[in-house]
């Protein structure tokens, strides 16, 4: 336009554009890192509520911010480990289309395995984590065999009854620290799991070693142990685990890879029997039960085509190792090769099979009927 060339403060420079070179390789840069995670879905934040392990230091910050909330008589700003699904799905992840996730060559999503974690951050969970038992019964039986705990959680307005009294004063008695918080922050807690009201924390469980476990079952009168074989659900090991304090079982032993360990899940299952029964974790489940045969142990094995029946069991009066296989394949090869003999429980033929833990009870209750009798 006519007379803007004389202008005052006019550009006497071509306008500056975009920088070469960096916006497409920070663009490149955020390819395939997904969202911002929240608060409960970081490993490394105190309000962490994933299903993997916590980390060591996520597992101190939020023992310094229960520390801390328990002198100033609130609840604690933390969030509750293993209530909230964080692993990765096929195809990118859990909630994520296939085809969303990173791509790989051709375009092609990539799917991805373990815990989910911030862009940025590399995943290095801790072992030794704090686990949050509920129940009254759980929470009475642990107290009384003095399993170590560092705080006891109750629901404001609890109903008192004798199981209640008793919690509130062993703890007392042991210093432990009792934290009232309202029922609504304990559900978020315990991720909705039936609390009846009380949480006990405790230290990751302490496994009793194979040795030790097989030499002070054969010092009783008669020896009995319980073998797992891939089982996953610690609701069934929590109740194999009550039907062998039941029934006299001196011991219950399981694969530290691929099987369900002792967890809170499996201490309110239970029902306070993993108190009272020692478990190990072996790192070979067939080198093991070997170990079992050649200390005089007879390894025997359920299984849906067994060669024996239940109730013709001969071999239940003397030295036993009962095996139980997982929830969906039963025993494996390997183990079912090294069991001395398998042995099938009598059903009718519409039932296919027992659900792992009801089939431990029904064998360990025809153990335990023969030996009354024998002995």
């Amino acid at each position: 336009m006519a007379g803007n060339s004389q202008r005052r403060g006019r550009r006497l420079t071509p306008k500056a554009g975009a920088p070469k070179g960096s916006g497409g390789k920070n663009k490149d840069s955020l390819a395939g890192r997904g969202r911002t995670l929240p608060a409960d879905e970081r490993p490394w934040h105190k309000g962490y509520s994933g299903t993997e392990k916590l980390p060591q230091r996520t597992a101190w910050k939020q023992d310094k911010e229960r520390r801390a909330a328990a002198e100033e008589g609130r609840a604690p700003k933390i969030g509750q480990p293993g209530s909230k699904d964080t692993t990765w799905g096929k195809g990118g992840g859990r909630g994520v289309p296939a085809g969303r996730g990173a791509a790989g060559r051709g375009g092609k999503p990539v799917g991805r395995s373990g815990p989910r974690v911030a862009p940025g951050r590399k995943s290095n969970p801790s072992k030794d984590t704090p686990e949050l038992l509920v129940g009254r019964n759980p929470v009475l039986e642990a107290l009384r065999a003095q399993v170590p705990a560092t705080a006891l959680y109750t629901a404001q307005g609890i109903d008192m009854d004798d199981r209640v009294n008793e919690i509130i004063r062993t703890a007392a008695d042991r210093g432990i620290a009792n934290l009232e918080i309202s029922r609504a922050e304990l559900d978020r807690m315990t991720g909705g799991v039936l609390h009846q009201g009380v949480g006990l924390q405790v230290p990751p469980f302490a496994y009793e070693l194979f040795e030790d476990l097989v030499a002070a079952s054969l010092e009783q009168q008669a020896p009995l142990l319980v073998a797992l074989d891939g089982v996953t659900d610690p609701r069934n090991l929590g109740a194999v685990i009550r039907s062998a304090a039941a029934f006299g079982a001196q011991g219950v032993f399981v694969p530290e890879r691929r099987a369900a360990g002792i967890t809170a899940t499996a201490w309110r299952t239970s029902a306070g029997a993993a108190a009272r029964v020692p478990v190990a974790q072996v790192t070979n489940l067939t080198r093991s039960l070997k170990a079992c045969r050649d200390a005089g142990f007879m390894v025997v094995g359920l299984d849906a085509d067994g060669d024996t029946d239940l109730y013709d069991l001969e071999a239940a009066v003397g030295p036993l190792v009962v095996v139980v296989g997982s929830e969906g394949r039963g025993l494996s090869r390997l183990v079912g090769e090294t069991c001395d003999l398998t042995v099938s429980i009598p059903m009718i033929s519409e039932v296919e099979s027992l659900n792992a833990s009801v089939a431990a009870a029904v064998t360990l209750a025809e153990v335990a009927r023969r030996r009354s009798v024998e002995l």
